[in-house]
């Protein structure tokens, strides 16, 4: 039968193979071939502003973050809505064309850069033939998707320093470098994989570009204690990853007599300094992103998706859900922003205050807020704790949580690590044990959570600085074990950087990503050693033997 779609981005794909009927995600087939088209005209695009550059002629700002946008409208479970992708080809096809005007030499473009059309029924048929599978050879299959799906998560870093007035000029020339490679069919198999590792070194840049974009804005995060309960005022539930889409919100709801919590990957906002002030800004509601169908529910309040992680939501829910930025969801009202990126969040403060208070799911506190900055202040302690032999290991359970049964495994490999180990972790995988009293070593809590996926360069940087400490030659001389959940293509960049910053021995799960190919993988067990996961039992050893 031949595929009404396919698609293989997120961990969670069908059969561990792609998903070729209907997204696991909840994405249509038209929703997928509209994002597929999406990233082909984004690409042609990127070849252009590539061959403007090369002629010394300036690409503005505002091109590059149409591109920055584009991708991350396309990034697992960010948006689910048809007609926002028919406006963003469009546009983009538009931005294109005029960009062709100001280009010397055209000869050398792909079809991609020079193809145009303003028919929805040219677009929708042009869909068809762009995706994943138009590229015939296996391993260049693999390659350029690994490429593209590490620059989606690089999209991500830099639309949130971009929305607080961060950017890098080298960062987005070679993200649309990267995307104009993988249209150029005589790359060969080694100058990909050269591209690849190349991808991970800006990775880490744009890492810290957002690490600094957060910083001097809100503060270093600190160790804090965050409320798990609730309140008895109304509330609104913000999830996502954008911190400004929270401040603005809060500075809104101040004094309204209506509470805000955060919900998934925005936990660790309670960390930053600045979101300290706001009185009513009570806690965190419920777990990871999975959880929303049960806990949005229970919520009672409206709740604001401010990026990617939508679960297609229930219909006793979905007129309380709203959205901004690059998410989407049809039949949601979403909440644009003015020319001055002033978001009105009246919308959700009128609704809040007709609707009861959250139903509690629990009570009690949970630790995070060890951010590089934290770790580092407690740099002498841990330090001494590893050199007295209290602590032996660290374990960077970093990365996503989702729905399958399977990462559960992370929840019990958490149960059975030896006492005189400590996780670092950011990202939603925490949620798999965050909950769990592991206690601490010598006052250092067991579980060092860094915050949320886009975060996770506090754990190079930890990690970095212990191998200054130690006076080692090699980062895998550490005591450092990687056991890394993924689920979507944020997770693929910090894997890309890891490897750049010559970290070995990474593994992931509960499954390797479908999009390598079997050469693929082999070029990253032979160079990298990457691995999997099997049992608990069998890791461990193998870990703490290691």
């Amino acid at each position: 039968m031949e595929n009404k779609m396919f698609c293989y981005q997120c961990q969670e794909t069908a059969h561990c193979t792609g998903c070729t009927s209907y997204g696991v995600c909840g994405k249509s087939p038209e929703l997928a071939r509209l994002q597929d088209l999406l990233i082909y005209v984004t690409k042609g695009l990127s070849q252009i502003t590539t061959a403007l550059r090369q002629e010394k002629k300036g690409v503005e700002p505002s091109v590059n973050h149409t591109i920055t946008l584009n991708l991350f409208t396309t990034i697992t479970n960010a948006n689910f809505d048809n007609e926002v992708f028919y406006t963003r080809i469009l546009d983009t096809l538009a931005l294109k064309n005029n960009l062709l005007t100001k280009l010397t030499h055209q000869e050398d473009l792909s079809e991609a850069a020079l193809w145009t059309s303003s028919e929805r029924s040219e677009l929708d048929q042009k869909s068809l033939t762009v995706g994943v599978l138009a590229t015939e050879n296996e391993d260049v299959r693999s390659l350029r998707e690994l490429i593209i799906y590490g620059i989606k998560g690089l999209s991500a870093y830099m639309k949130h320093a971009n929305e607080l007035g961060f950017d890098d000029e080298t960062i987005n020339a070679f993200m649309q470098k990267g995307l104009s490679a993988t249209l150029d069919d005589s790359l060969s198999i080694d100058e990909l994989i050269s591209l690849t590792l190349e991808t991970g070194k800006v990775g880490v840049d744009a890492m810290a570009l957002l690490d600094t974009a957060n910083t001097t804005t809100y503060g270093h995060p600190e160790m804090t204690k965050v409320n798990i309960g609730v309140g008895q005022n109304p509330g609104i539930l913000v999830s996502g990853h954008d911190l400004k889409d929270l401040e603005q919100l809060l500075k809104q709801t101040k004094g309204t007599g209506i509470d805000v919590y955060t919900h998934s990957e925005m936990l660790p906002a309670h960390y930053y300094p600045a979101f300290k002030k706001y009185d009513h800004f009570v806690g965190n509601y419920g777990n990871a992103w999975h959880k929303q169908k049960e806990e949005f529910e229970s919520f009672n309040g409206p709740i604001l998706m401010t990026t990617n992680c939508i679960v297609p939501p229930k219909a006793s829910y979905k007129d309380r859900l709203f959205t901004t930025g690059a998410a989407g969801f049809v039949g949601c009202t979403h909440i644009t922003q003015d020319a001055n990126g002033h978001k009105d969040f009246s919308p959700l403060i009128e609704l809040a205050k007709t609707c009861t208070a959250p139903t509690e799911l629990e009570q009690g506190s949970i630790l995070g807020g060890f951010a590089h900055n934290q770790v580092l202040a407690l740099a002498d302690q841990v330090v001494d704790a590893v050199k007295s032999g209290a602590i032996k290991k660290f374990f960077v359970m970093a990365g996503c949580d989702g729905r399958q049964a399977s990462r559960n495994y992370y929840t019990d490999f958490a149960k059975a690590l030896p006492k005189d180990t400590v996780i670092l972790t950011a990202g939603c995988a925490k949620y798999k044990y965050n909950k769990l009293n592991l206690g601490d070593i010598n006052g250092i809590p067991r579980v060092l959570d860094a915050g949320q996926c886009n975060d996770s360069y506090s754990l190079a940087l930890i990690a970095l600085k212990l191998k200054e400490v130690f006076a080692l030659s090699d980062i895998n001389e550490l005591p450092i074990a990687f056991n890394i959940a993924w689920y979507e293509q944020k997770a693929v960049i910090v894997l890309l950087s890891l490897l750049h910053l010559g970290i070995k021995n990474i593994h992931l799960g509960p499954t390797l990503p479908a999009f390598l190919s079997p050469n693929v993988l082999n070029v990253l067990i032979t160079h990298f050693n990457i691995g999997g996961i099997t049992s608990v039992e069998d890791d461990l050893e193998m870990f703490m033997n290691n």
